[in-house]
C-alpha cells in the first residue's frame, strides 16, 4: 500500500509539515475541505517537497464548476510536475444548497457528468480537440487560445471520487482513476456493495482493477498506554456515531446487523447529543469499523482485512514517535 498523511490548512505551518512528512517516508499528502480551502495548502506542499504525491481528499465538487476544477487541477498538476490528484466528493444536499448556495441534482448522474465535462475540457487543452460538451447539468462549448493553458507537458491530473452508495461507486468505476472508500465502511459492506459496484463501472469503461486505485483509511484505535487507548476509543466511537446518524449511511450499519441504530443516532443528533451518541457504539460495532489493538498489531490486521484490494491508505499513526511511525509506514508499504 501507498501511505498518505493528512496535511493541515494553517498556511504558515505547511512548509515545515510537508518536509517532516516527506522525511518520515510517506508517499503523499492529502488535504480535506473542512474550514479552509483544500487547494492552497497543496500549492505550498508542491513547492516544499520533491517526491510527495498531492491530493484533495476531498474537495466539494458541486460547490464548483467543471471549468473551475479543470483550471485548479491543471495548475496544481503542472506546478507539481505531475504529482497532483484531484479528489472530489459530492457532499450532501443541505450543504450544497444552504452552505454553498449551489444547485443540487441527482448526485451520481451529476458527478458523472462533471467528471466527463472536465475530461472534455482537458482534451481540448492537451489534445486540441474541439470543446463541445452539452449535458443535463453542464455545458461547455467555448474555449479560445487566450484562455487555454500553455504549460501542458504534464497533462491532466488523475481524478478520484469519494463514494458510499452503489450509484456513486459505480460512477467512480466508470469515469474516475480511483476511489476513496468512506471511513464509515465495514468489510462486509465493502465486499457486498462497494467492490461489485466498482466492477460494474469498470466493465462499462472497458477497464479492470489494475487500472483503478482504491484508497481506504479505516478507523484505528490504539495508543502508547491505556489512557491513550481509551481516549482513542471514545473519539472513534463518537465519530462512528456521527456518521451513523446520516440516513444515507444506514446500509453500512445494516451490513453488520445494526441498522436499527441509525434512526436512534439520527434523533439524538437533532437534539445535539453528540457526546452521548458515542456511548451507543458497542465494542462489536466498533470492531467492525476500526482496527483495535497495540501498535505492533495494527499493520498485520489492516493488511489481513484490506490488503487484497486497497492500494492506498492514510494510516499515519500520529500517536507514535517518529522512528516507530517510520517502521509502521514501511510495513504498510512492503509487499
Amino acid at each position: 500500500m501507498k501511505v498518505d498523511a493528512g496535511l493541515g490548512t494553517q498556511m504558515e505551518l505547511v512548509p515545515e509539515q510537508v518536509r517532516e512528512i516527506e522525511a518520515l517516508g510517506f508517499d503523499g499528502v492529502r488535504v480535506a475541505e473542512m474550514n479552509h480551502d483544500p487547494f492552497l495548502p497543496l500549492a505550498l506542499a508542491a513547492e516544499h517537497s520533491q517526491t510527495l504525491e498531492l491530493a484533495t481528499s476531498i474537495a466539494v465538487a458541486f460547490a464548483r464548476t467543471p471549468m473551475l476544477l479543470a483550471n485548479l487541477g491543471h495548475d496544481l498538476n503542472a506546478y507539481s510536475k505531475g504529482r497532483f490528484t484531484l479528489g472530489l466528493g459530492s457532499q450532501i444536499k443541505p450543504h450544497i444548497t444552504k452552505r454553498f448556495s449551489m444547485p443540487w441534482g441527482k448526485p451520481a448522474a451529476q458527478m458523472r457528468e462533471l467528471v466527463l465535462a472536465m475530461q472534455a475540457i482537458w482534451a481540448n487543452w492537451y489534445e486540441g480537440k474541439a470543446l463541445e460538451f452539452v449535458g443535463e447539468y453542464y455545458r461547455h462549448t467555448l474555449m479560445t487560445p487566450a484562455f487555454t493553458p500553455r504549460n501542458t507537458q504534464y497533462g491532466a491530473p488523475k481524478v478520484i471520487l469519494a463514494a458510499v452508495g452503489p450509484l456513486m461507486t459505480e460512477v467512480a468505476g466508470e469515469v474516475a482513476d480511483g476511489m476513496i472508500i468512506h471511513p464509515f465502511s465495514t468489510l462486509e459492506f465493502i465486499e457486498s456493495v462497494t467492490l461489485p459496484a466498482i466492477q460494474r463501472g469498470l466493465d462499462k469503461s472497458g477497464r479492470n482493477m489494475d487500472d483503478f486505485e482504491l484508497s481506504y483509511s479505516n478507523f484505528v484505535v490504539s495508543g502508547n498506554n491505556e489512557e491513550q487507548i481509551q481516549q482513542s476509543k471514545q473519539e472513534t466511537c463518537e465519530r462512528i456515531a456521527f456518521y451513523g446518524s446520516t440516513p444515507a449511511y444506514r446500509g453500512v450499519l445494516e451490513s453488520i446487523g445494526a441498522g436499527d441504530l441509525q434512526p436512534e443516532l439520527n434523533a439524538m443528533s437533532k437534539q445535539g447529543r453528540w457526546k452521548e451518541m458515542g456511548t451507543l457504539i458497542s465494542d462489536e460495532v466498533l470492531n467492525a469499523f476500526a482496527v483495535v489493538g497495540e501498535p505492533d498489531a495494527l499493520v498485520p490486521e489492516i493488511k489481513r482485512r484490506y490488503g487484497a484490494f486497497v492500494k492506498r491508505t492514510s494510516a499515519s499513526f500520529e500517536f507514535l514517535e517518529s522512528e516507530k511511525r517510520k517502521e509502521l509506514i514501511a510495513q504498510l508499504q512492503a509487499e
